[in-house]
């Protein structure tokens, strides 16, 4: 088989994690014996999906200058190429330069960010100028990439989020009083803020709601004063996240930016009926099988969640339409599919995964 070794340089679980995960279970299927690289806060949470032997805990080198544990420990797995999830465009730089040093590297830019400037800016498009390639799930990012960072074009991927299809998908709960869900980090980026307000409106106007969210972050005290006083449940961290979702009838995406966020794939492909904002690469994406807002306006929000609050029947079809298109479009084995794709020619060796690409890959 094929070895390629992964790189984690980050301190808190989200989505770029969880989509570490899904190449991790899926890597011996693409043909790859897969190893990790991890920085220690999250080296833990990683121990079910990686064998014995093949993980590697080192110090966290997110914003540092160099990353002399990562680049041992890359040596040490022997990869033909290396993987580093890119958090954002410049704080992973120490890993991305660590990684160049041992093996054909492919950068993952899970959302597009300040790539800051002058000499910064200029060593930060040396760095993704010598990767063999980068992913990205979103179009935003990829332009970025190119106009910002100068990467070839042609080096370039866009490469969708997938997520796993549950064989039986939840659907809307069925309670009495309607239950909404958001799932995320408590930080300004999700934008629950926004959420609270649309719903202090809806029970200004009397509409019968409750609300949970799930997640910790830096706001979460300053999210549950502005929430006092509102049907709103604040759950902590959710490591069930089918769970949650099981317990929803709607489900609300009120981020002010995303690329294409793996939780709306997930309430999807629960049978989910879906309000999101219109952030990244949701809109194209979801198509008219979501509603789709504009970011950072919570009469849009409150008016979006209001219609279908009051009509089970449309929420109902919206949810079926939501699984049918997550079910084309999101399955987690065409996106492993693909980046099995890229970093094969990244390493110079066949592609031997099972199944066969198909969709967009840009």
């Amino acid at each position: 088989m094929n070895r390629v070794s992964l790189v984690c340089d980050s301190e808190n679980w989200g989505g770029a994690e969880v989509y570490l995960t899904s190449l991790l279970r899926r890597a011996g299927d693409q043909g790859w014996t897969a190893s990790l690289v991890c920085a220690e806060p999250l080296a833990g949470r990683f121990t079910p999906f990686v064998p014995p032997g093949r993980l590697a805990v080192v110090p966290l080198a997110r914003h540092t200058g160099a990353a002399p544990a990562v680049s041992a420990a890359l040596a040490a797995q022997r990869p033909d190429v290396v993987l580093v999830n890119l958090v954002d465009p410049g704080s992973n730089a120490a890993a991305v330069a660590a990684a160049l040093e041992v093996a054909p590297t492919v950068g993952v830019l899970h959302l597009p960010g300040d790539a800051g400037a002058g000499e910064f800016r200029a060593r930060l498009a040396g760095l993704y100028g010598a990767m063999a390639a980068v992913l990205t799930p979103a179009a935003g990012a990829r332009e970025q990439l190119v106009a910002d960072l100068a990467v070839p074009a042609d080096r370039v991927h866009v490469v969708p989020n997938g997520v796993d299809l549950p064989a039986d998908p939840a659907g809307p709960a069925g309670r009495a009083v309607p239950r909404v869900g958001g799932l995320g980090r408590l930080t300004a980026q999700k934008g629950f803020d926004v959420l609270i307000d649309a719903v202090r409106s809806l029970t200004d106007a009397g509409v019968p709601v409750e609300v949970v969210v799930g997640g910790e972050g830096r706001d979460g005290d300053r999210l549950r004063a502005a929430a006092a006083g509102l049907p709103i449940t604040f759950c902590g961290f959710v490591d069930d996240v089918r769970g949650f979702l099981a317990g929803l009838d709607l489900f609300c995406l009120s981020s002010r930016q995303e690329a294409l966020p793996l939780v709306l794939l997930e309430a999807m492909a629960e049978g989910l009926p879906c309000v999101a904002t219109d952030v990244g690469d949701v809109a194209v994406a979801v198509g008219r099988d979501a509603v789709v807002v504009p970011p950072g306006d919570a009469g849009a929000l409150a008016a979006a969640l209001a219609g279908l609050l009051a009509d089970p029947a449309a929420r109902a079809e919206l949810g079926r339409r939501a699984r049918a298109r997550a079910t084309d479009a999101f399955d987690a084995d065409l996106m492993a599919r693909r980046t099995s794709a890229v970093l094969a020619r990244a390493a110079g060796v066949p592609a031997t995964g099972t199944g066969n690409a198909r969709g967009r890959e840009s």
